[in-house]
């Protein structure tokens, strides 16, 4: 069984090499999914059975807002590209990523469940990746349809974790979060007003959860995410807590940069298939990232 896995050089695809060691592990520099010929020469050359598509152009509220163009159209032209290619070369089985923030940006019920997908329009903050994200989750489906493919996506909370991108601007929050703390000694300055609501996910828990739909045959759409959602503020609060560094002062400002308030997603689905799976508890995860950022940054 030969796996390959797109955006193998990021937060989840490196969590996944302790998980799936024997896969092949592909960055943009290997094979530019923006190009078909170059899909096709991967596809030819690995022949792979399963494909886990990683790959997604990503950044935080900022760069969302500010380029909406280069979400949209690259994300739409990379999963169309792959997802197109694995069609023509018999790919068994694909699972691709999405993400919570494709729900709606306001909903009737919370936690959400996977029904709620297409009930209204994502966040106006990160729309375009959203959108791109939603087409793509609509583009398996009607392979599934059409083709019978034993295709599906995985629908995971906010991540954060060791190999995350621990730049601001493109960051996830709590590695964002997890640096501003080390670095400082008396305030942290946060976006926003701290009040929107957030589940956050060790990237680790996911990359699990993807081996064990592999191990075990499973072709389901759901939610991944812990039962646990925190505001902003308490998220804050936490890893100040975490870290050790309770003496830190947080200051909130632009509050116009909240983002979506609430898109809590209802993980029961997953769990029912699980079993008894257990998450990384956000007080735990943020230790472990903590620990491993200020290990590399004292030497």
């Amino acid at each position: 069984m030969k796996i390959v896995v797109t955006g193998g050089s990021g937060l989840i695809g490196q969590h996944l090499k302790t998980h799936l060691p024997k896969a092949i592990y592909l960055s943009s520099k290997d094979c530019d999914l923006m190009n078909t010929e170059q899909i096709d020469d991967m596809m030819n050359l690995y022949k792979p059975d399963i494909v886990i598509h990683l790959a997604a152009k990503v950044g935080g509220i900022i760069d969302n807002v500010n380029y909406p163009v280069n979400y949209i159209e690259q994300n739409l032209i990379m999963n169309g590209n792959l997802l197109r290619k694995c069609h023509e070369h018999n790919i068994d089985r694909v699972i691709a990523i999405l993400s919570t923030c494709i729900y709606p940006d306001k909903s009737k019920k919370y936690p959400m469940s996977e029904k709620e997908l297409f009930n209204g329009p994502p966040a106006k903050t990160n729309f375009s990746y959203a959108i791109s994200k939603r087409a793509m989750a609509a583009h398996i489906d009607s392979y599934v349809n059409q083709y019978k493919k034993k295709w599906c996506y995985l629908i995971p909370c906010n991540l954060y974790g060791e190999h995350d991108k621990f730049e601001n601007h493109h960051s996830h929050f709590v590695s964002a979060l997890i640096k501003k703390i080390y670095e400082s000694n008396d305030i942290i300055e946060l976006l926003g007003t701290g009040k929107p609501l957030r589940q956050f996910m060790y990237a680790d828990d996911l990359a699990k959860i993807i081996k064990f739909f592999i191990d075990n045959k499973i072709n389901e759409n759901v939610n991944v995410a812990p039962n646990y959602t925190y505001s902003i503020d308490d998220i804050a609060k936490i890893g100040i807590k975490s870290c050790g560094k309770e003496n830190l002062k947080i200051i909130y400002k632009n509050d116009k940069l909240d983002g979506q308030y609430r898109k809590d997603v209802d993980s029961s689905n997953l769990l029912s298939i699980l079993g008894s799976f257990e998450f990384t508890s956000l007080e735990e995860g943020i230790k472990k990232v903590y620990d491993n950022f200020s290990q590399r940054h004292n030497r």
